[in-house]
């Protein structure tokens, strides 16, 4: 029986963890187990192709928010062609399903439900020995016209019961970019969290867990994204991790998602030793309500968490990514605006800002009504409206979301805000008035360059603003954009004062020339630009400043600036 793993994923980069533990779990059914990837962006056709030329007789699909609609009708396709072909579904997107999708989509002899390993094997292994999967856990399943639900089933209790996709060589480690889980489950039932149904944590044991890390670290890969809920829910478990790491790595960047609010004083002592560039944290702070925060079961701990945060900033070295959440029970346009001001004075490296979305078995879509939330029946069911706010002010809040990442989280924009944030009296207004600008101008519909960007946020700053102000945030938006690309002495925008008289351009030249001495024979392409500052606040330096644009063949861009 030959037999093909496969998901399509958003992005080529992406690498799917669940098919190699699949694969790994069933390797010695005796069967052709083969694990294909493939992106939603490819056509059905080519999809169609690719598959049907391998001969298969069961196709296994990993269903995610993402990729549904294209699997659902690729899988029609495919039994179209071929009648005899199996298809199995599982996955995050359809373990909630049952008897009702089946109906819709004939072509789908089996669907399994929740985590992924027993069942399928136990499919697996009924279809090769010819019996129907009678006593199989956790799978609905096609019987001839009917279509059965077998109960639910206990998970696997040692994790370590899944041989190693690494070891195997199962694993695609030629992406750059790898998913390492090193545990299942939460400790927190959040209700709008699909984990918050999970009764249990479950480990792999520190042997099997040092020895997957030491092959992806051996093996140069360059980043490792760990999948755990909640990596840190053990303290004492995530100190040996960051341990042995630190002890072994060589060069790989970690990203890890931690409770902010579970890191205790021996966890940041350690994490004070951490290299530059090696890990990241990713936290979900989702409210600064409390009474939002108990509407969804999470805890309250803001003050240790803040804390927490501030001292992780302190240390320096690790990248530090925020999240907010909007839509959540008892949550208004104007809390959530309180909450990004919040946040941002943590000053995180990013602040990501995304509407709730009520997924399939979460709790808070069972709730919905309760709550008064209305949200897209379809992926990937974002939140549409609450009784705390209305869909135009959630729009409003998507919109604040996608200016923060144009600005804030590509570190091109951040001067331009903080100058922003000290005239309108607040991060939040400040963004609550260039939204409606944004929106007003139609600027949300296309995408823009990064120079259209900047001259964008000039134009709202010329409309709404007095000219002291202007200047102001014209000095910020130069600074910003000087950093972010090469600016050519000739071809300033006008928010630039670039108007020098005699005596600093010698000055330039002379300073110009000794960059120019020092880096002789260095291989670099020096290109320059001079220009005036007048407002020392929220701007790292005033007066003139020279910023220099070094290039050498095949590497990128380097800028440095230095007051003449």
């Amino acid at each position: 029986m030959r037999i093909l793993l496969t998901t399509l994923h958003s992005k080529y980069i992406h690498a799917s963890l669940a098919l190699p533990l699949l694969a790994a779990y069933c390797r010695d059914l005796g069967a052709d187990l083969q694990i294909r990837e493939f992106t939603v962006h490819e056509p059905r056709e080519q999809l169609l192709g690719a598959l049907l030329a391998e001969a298969p007789d069961v196709i296994a699909f990993s269903i995610a928010i993402w990729n549904r609609r294209q699997t659902l009708e690729l899988a029609d396709a495919l039994v179209t062609v071929r009648p005899e072909l199996r298809i199995v579904i599982g996955g995050p997107e359809v373990s909630f399903d049952g008897p009702e999708l089946l109906a819709r989509h004939p072509a789908i002899r089996a669907l399994v439900r929740g985590e992924g390993e027993e069942p399928l094997r136990g499919l697996l292994a009924a279809w090769l020995q010819n019996r129907p999967p009678e006593q199989v856990p956790r799978l609905t399943w096609r019987d001839g016209e009917t279509v059965r639900e077998n109960p639910d089933g206990p998970v696997l209790a040692v994790l370590d019961a899944i041989p190693s996709p690494f070891e195997l060589g199962l694993v695609d480690l030629n992406r750059g970019f790898v998913y390492l889980e090193t545990s299942r489950g939460c400790p927190y039932r959040c209700a709008f969290c699909m984990s918050a149904l999970e009764t249990t944590v479950r480990s792999y044991s520190m042997d099997r867990i040092c020895r997957d890390l030491d092959l992806l670290m051996s093996q140069g890969v360059s980043r490792i994204k760990l999948v755990d809920r909640t990596f840190n829910y053990d303290p004492e478990r995530a100190r040996q991790i960051f341990k042995y790491i630190l002890r072994h790595n060589r060069g790989s960047h970690f990203h890890f998602e931690i409770g902010g609010h579970l890191l205790d004083q021996a966890t940041l002592q350690l994490l004070s030793e951490v290299p530059p560039a090696t890990f990241q944290f990713e936290i979900g702070i989702q409210s600064t309500l409390p009474d939002t925060l108990r509407a969804i079961q999470r805890p309250e701990a803001l003050d240790v968490l803040e804390t927490n945060v501030r001292r992780l900033r302190q240390i320096g070295t690790i990248q530090l990514h925020l999240d907010l959440i909007a839509g959540l029970p008892g949550q208004g346009f104007k809390d959530f605006l309180h909450s990004i001001d919040r946040v941002a004075a943590l000053r995180p490296h990013h602040l990501q800002l995304e509407p709730v979305k009520l997924l399939p078995g979460a709790p808070l879509r069972r709730d919905a009504s309760r709550y008064g939330i209305r949200f897209d029946p379809h992926p990937p069911y974002s939140v549409l409206g609450t009784s705390h706010m209305s869909f135009a002010e959630l729009e409003r809040l998507r919109g604040i979301g996608r200016l923060v990442d144009l600005t804030y989280n590509e570190q091109r924009g951040r001067p331009f805000l903080e100058a922003l944030s000290s005239i309108c009296g607040s991060l939040g207004d400040g963004l609550e008035c260039l939204e409606a600008f944004w929106r007003e101008q139609g600027l949300f519909r296309r995408p823009l360059a990064q120079r259209e960007i900047f001259e964008r946020l000039w134009e709202f700053s010329r409309c709404h603003f007095s000219p002291s102000q202007q200047k102001y945030l014209g000095e910020s938006l130069a600074w910003g954009l000087a950093l972010s690309e090469r600016i050519a002495q000739d071809k300033v925008p006008d928010f630039f004062d670039t108007d020098l008289d005699a005596e600093e351009k010698q000055r330039v030249r002379e300073r110009l020339r000794r960059v120019q001495a020092a880096l002789k024979g260095r291989g670099f392409k020096v290109q320059h630009l001079a220009a005036r500052f007048h407002h020392r606040s929220g701007l790292p330096a005033a007066g003139l400043v020279l910023f220099l644009y070094l290039t050498r063949p095949g590497r990128p861009l380097y800028v440095r600036y230095r007051p003449v």
